[in-house]
């Protein structure tokens, strides 16, 4: 009997795993059709995979602002952190892609989150030298006096890269 639970159990763990990956690989490749067959059948739209990445997170890393709408309408936590405190926002900006930042921002993306080293999204574009992510960044609100873990803001990023251009911005 115990041996009949177990492979029951097992087996009702692959499945819910098996159902998680669809929607995974679904987000990835912008399958709408899957996504929705996924979240009709229960899966939570804000369901993580094992590195943290939530649909919405593997969207907008693969550059998808059609279905990083779709999943925002339908009610995806735009905050959700993953397991080294990345959001969705910090993958927009990390990718460069700037339809993406407006997309969040303009879906009350919190600006200023920070990671689990400290960094938020205005260090993440200073660091990688993305202008005009730090221009709209600081338009709607990113304080550049946050610290990360280091002690280190995004001025100090900027200047640590030889961002020259960035460094008038973030003064």
């Amino acid at each position: 009997m115990k041996k009949i639970i177990l492979l029951a159990a097992i087996l009702i763990s692959l499945n819910t795993s098996s159902k998680a990956q669809d929607i995974f690989s679904a987000a990835r490749n912008n399958d709408f059709q899957e996504v929705q067959n996924q979240l009709t059948k229960g899966v939570s739209i804000d369901t993580v995979n094992a590195r943290g990445f939530t649909p919405l997170t593997l969207t907008v890393y693969n550059g998808h602002e059609d279905m990083a709408t779709y999943l925002l309408k339908n009610g995806a936590n735009i905050d959700k952190q993953d397991m080294n405190g990345n959001t969705a926002l910090m993958g927009a900006v990390f990718k460069g892609n700037l339809p993406l930042v407006q997309l969040l921002i303009s879906n009350k993306a919190n600006i200023n989150i920070k990671n689990y080293n400290g960094a938020t999204a205005l260090i993440f574009a200073a660091t990688f030298g993305k202008k005009e992510m730090i221009s709209l960044l600081l338009k709607f609100g990113a304080d550049k006096t946050i610290q990360d873990h280091t002690g280190k803001t995004a001025l100090d990023h900027a200047m640590f890269q030889n961002n020259e251009e960035h460094i008038p911005l973030l003064k």
